[in-house]
């Protein structure tokens, strides 16, 4: 099925280094794209913001976030999202494909910094005014050498976008719940489960067909996912159908019934309380809202 949601590409943005960057403060990129982003939508890119001045709420994922000077956000490629901004609102945003970091950094993944560990992870940062006069200042030197014409131009912001998010990661290491201190492998391995997840969910609800599928016991993957997350395994995969029946309901014109069968369940009325459970409305309540 096609995504309910537009999906935004890199190329749709005045972006440098063959397609795979931009930069602009907010309030340009606001008003010279906002018919690309005014309503819900996702990227093939990663996206990153800092808000200095101004209100408002961003959604990401159907979860809501407060807007003030200091919040930080940073999406990974296939998140909804859209945000409500008040007239004043400035900053500065970033926008990269993955293959811009690999071209910089060849034995190094963008996904190894915190908060582009998992999809799990939460998407903002918000900074005391120390911190955020350090983001600020990198950030402001990336739109800087974004805009000009000098050698070593393309070098120079990989490198500062490198120092961004270290700089970020600093600040948002001490409150996540998937940390430096877990293995590596254990990383590699929830990364790999999410990506299955996202490929199998509408049609693989077992925890024991993943876990078959990365050739090990289900036991064995619930414990990673325990000790990473806190969650089993079971809830990955039922966060992932929820996160797409809220997407559904939100965007398109699907009854219950026809989303109930899409998501690939037989019984109506048990998806309706599955989905009431986790999110604490009915399907029928839930697209009301929008």
């Amino acid at each position: 099925m096609k995504s309910v949601f537009p999906i935004l590409n890199i190329d749709q943005f005045p972006a440098e280094r063959n397609g795979e960057f931009y930069a602009n403060d907010i309030r340009s990129h606001i008003d010279l794209h906002h018919h690309h982003i005014s309503k819900p939508h996702k990227h093939d890119f990663y996206l990153t913001v800092i808000f200095t001045k101004g209100s408002g709420f961003h959604e990401i994922d159907f979860n809501s976030y407060k807007v003030t000077a200091g919040s930080v956000f940073l999406l990974k490629p296939g998140q909804t999202h859209f945000w409500d901004l008040s007239d004043d609102i400035s900053g500065y945003v970033i926008l990269h494909s993955k293959l811009f970091f690999d071209l910089n950094y060849s034995k190094r993944s963008i996904d190894n910094f915190p908060f582009f560990y998992s999809v799990q992870n939460d998407p903002s940062i918000y900074l005391d005014l120390e911190n955020m006069e350090e983001v600020v200042q990198i950030f402001r030197a990336i739109k800087n050498e974004y805009d000009s014409d000098k050698i070593f131009k393309h070098q120079k912001i990989g490198s500062l976008t490198d120092l961004l998010y270290i700089a970020l990661s600093r600040v948002y290491q001490s409150k996540i719940s998937v940390s430096g201190h877990h293995s590596g492998i254990q990383l590699e391995q929830l990364r790999k489960l999410e990506s299955l997840i996202d490929q199998n969910y509408l049609s693989e609800k077992s925890a024991a067909f993943y876990a078959e599928r990365m050739n090990i016991s289900s036991r064995h993957l619930n414990r990673i996912i325990q000790n990473l997350l806190g969650k089993t395994t079971t809830d990955l995969i039922l966060e992932r159908v929820m996160l797409e029946a809220q997407r559904l309901l939100s965007a398109s014109k699907m009854t219950v019934a026809e989303l109930t069968g899409f998501l690939g369940y037989e019984d109506q009325s048990y998806f309706s309380r599955l989905f009431k459970n986790r999110l604490g409305v009915t399907p029928t309540e839930f697209s009301k809202r929008y």
